[in-house]
């Protein structure tokens, strides 16, 4: 009875942990605090050293669930990229990934070897373990403050964060390797890295379009959708890593792939993949936490506190002033970058593969990510909002964004239901303002189905029904965002503010816009300047397609803050002639006003 005692207390426990994980989500919006910390504690206290007196040293066990946790985060994050967010920071995305991956062990090894007396193989080892950085717990901290980053350095991080970790994996297991065996030249280790990156970009690739493929051609019951998705992602890791190619980068260009071809459930899919990542890194970090010896730690303390403060301090940002010195950020966004170094998940799992082989000093490298990654979380974890706050990379949000539904209509992917509460300021409301690609299809009123050629006052509290493509339906939260009405006339200020560097594509993404190829990666700034042929004035304005640009707020010729003015629907035409008279009038009005 004892053993039948000792598994159901296991049970009871793992599932805590799981509820406490989904409903920590909720705490982490409202006080914005790195949470992933706590259970990492939880992992420590429930060990053997810490009350739960749980022993647990299968280090074999704990790689294989950090394998799969970490192959659907980057499967997430690929499925998140827009293939034009992709495209347009390629390069300095790809440069942090790679070369800065190298940058920052190489600049951590002579710390860790002099602080941790390790050889300069062994500490270039410590550096590759924590050179990955992990975006995914740093976005989650900045909605948690309600910001929002500037688009570029946005993009940039969310595609190194995808990038770096493959990169980082390799190069981690030629270390354990050159220390295991000795007789690989690093020749031969660029010569593999080159075959697994390419074997793995053709096996992420195909994958992508296979469960493409099969998701929108078989039937599958409802609810079978995403799970079908996150267990062919794994099939594509398992796939490429038995071919000895990259099965990280494999899974993050499925991700990628499956995230920019039209499929059907696509909002169910990102729904359940939100969960899944969010329990994934729970996973880990508690893994990480039972892992660990807190008895033993002290005797590295030191040497594993001076790694941690060099790589946040010196590593990181000589990594990203270096790498991104040829693409134009300023000082502010390479600043904010290097501070955006948070440690996490991926850290967790390579520290794990030296103790899984058995390697010499595994014990150093294993503690000194623990120590890594704890003071990332306390330090960076609590001061990555206020940073972004202080160099003006990230904007405050003035709203929380609406609750948005989305059904699936079989039969058929260019189209979905999208459905919103009517918020009493929002601009769909104040304006009837609504993108041309989005088609309300009914509204719902207490408790009643109206059409929309009977709902001809929209009224706040409505439940509206677009049809919009999968791919926008984000797009239209804007619109239906519950905002204070401006203060000034609206036609001066705009509809909505963005900031100077976003760019035409994402523009023209939302608002249906004819933009050519090789403009799609200008910002508004870029598009003032060409209009104007001169320095940009606060209240200039120029038009793209259907909608006017205003110069709201100029720092040095160059616009910082654009007022977007999306052109006024047409009004119904009344059937009376006195409706008819009026309308004319105000036309007519507008007309001699704008």
């Amino acid at each position: 009875m004892a053993a039948l005692d000792a598994v159901s207390l296991t049970i009871l426990l793992g599932s805590l942990v799981v509820l406490a994980g989904i409903l920590s989500s909720v705490v982490a919006l409202r006080f914005g605090a790195p949470l992933l910390l706590v259970f990492l504690l939880i992992g420590v206290l429930a060990g053997e050293a810490g009350p739960g007196g749980i022993k647990f040293d299968d280090v074999k066990s704990a790689y294989t669930v950090g394998s799969v946790a970490l192959a659907l985060i980057l499967f997430d994050g690929g499925l998140r990229t827009r293939f034009a967010t992709f495209r347009s920071v390629l390069a300095p995305a790809g440069m942090l990934a790679t070369v800065g991956v190298v940058l920052t062990a190489a600049l951590t090894a002579p710390v860790a070897k002099y602080a941790l007396g390790l050889d300069w193989l062994e500490g270039l080892l410590v550096g590759s373990v924590i050179a990955s950085t992990d975006a995914a717990a740093v976005f989650f901290l900045i909605n948690a403050r309600g910001l929002r980053l500037r688009q570029r350095v946005q993009a940039t991080l969310e595609v190194e964060s995808g990038a770096n970790d493959p990169f980082a994996i390799f190069l981690t297991i030629a270390l354990v390797e050159l220390l295991l065996v000795g007789d690989r030249s690093w020749g031969g280790l660029a010569l593999g890295l080159l075959r697994e990156a390419v074997l793995g970009t053709l096996l992420g690739v195909a994958g992508g379009q296979m469960i493409a493929l099969v998701l929108n051609r078989l039937g599958l019951a409802q609810g079978l959708h995403a799970a079908f998705v996150a267990v062919g992602a794994l099939v594509v890791f398992a796939a490429a890593n038995v071919l000895h190619s990259s099965g990280f980068l494999a899974v993050y260009l499925a991700g990628l792939v499956l995230g920019n071809r039209q499929t059907r459930a696509q909002s169910s899919v990102v729904a359940f993949l939100d969960v899944i990542t969010w329990l994934a890194q729970i996973v880990m970090f508690v893994l990480l936490g039972l892992l660990a010896w807190p008895a033993r730690i002290p005797h590295n303390m030191l040497g594993a506190v001076a790694v941690a403060i060099a790589l946040m301090f010196v590593a990181r940002p000589a990594t990203v002033f270096t790498c991104l010195a040829p693409f134009g950020f300023s000082w502010r966004e390479k600043l904010f970058m290097s501070w955006v170094g948070l440690r996490g998940a991926v850290g967790i799992f390579l520290a794990s593969i030296p103790l899984l082989v058995g390697l010499r000093n595994a014990a150093i490298y294993f503690d000194v990510a623990f120590v890594v990654v704890l003071v990332s979380l306390l330090v960076q974890g609590w001061t990555i909002a206020p940073a972004a706050r202080k160099l003006g990379i990230a904007l405050k949000r003035t709203a929380m964004a609406p609750r948005r539904v989305e059904l699936d209509l079989p039969g058929q992917l260019e189209q979905e239901l999208v459905g919103y509460s009517v918020a009493p300021n929002s601009p769909y409301l104040r304006r009837r303002l609504i993108p041309s690609w989005a088609k309300p299809t009914l509204f719902v009123r207490d408790q009643h189905i109206i059409m929309p050629e009977e709902a001809r006052d929209v009224r706040a509290g409505d439940y509206v029904y677009l049809l919009a493509p999968p791919e926008k339906a984000q797009s239209l939260d804007r619109f239906f965002v519950d905002i204070p009405s401006p203060k000034r006339d609206p036609k001066l200020l705009g509809d909505f503010f963005v900031p100077g560097t976003a760019t035409l594509g994402a523009l023209a993404e939302i608002y249906d816009l004819q933009i050519s190829p090789e403009h799609a990666s200008y910002t508004l700034a870029d598009e003032f300047d060409e209009q104007l042929h001169r320095p940009t004035k606060t209240g200039d304005i120029i038009h793209i397609g259907t909608i006017a640009l205003l110069a709201h707020k100029v720092a040095k010729g160059k616009v910082t803050t654009v007022g977007l003015q999306l052109d006024e629907p047409d009004e119904p035409v009344p059937e009376n002639w006195q409706g008819r008279l009026a309308a004319t009038l105000r036309r007519i009005k507008r007309e001699l006003t704008s």
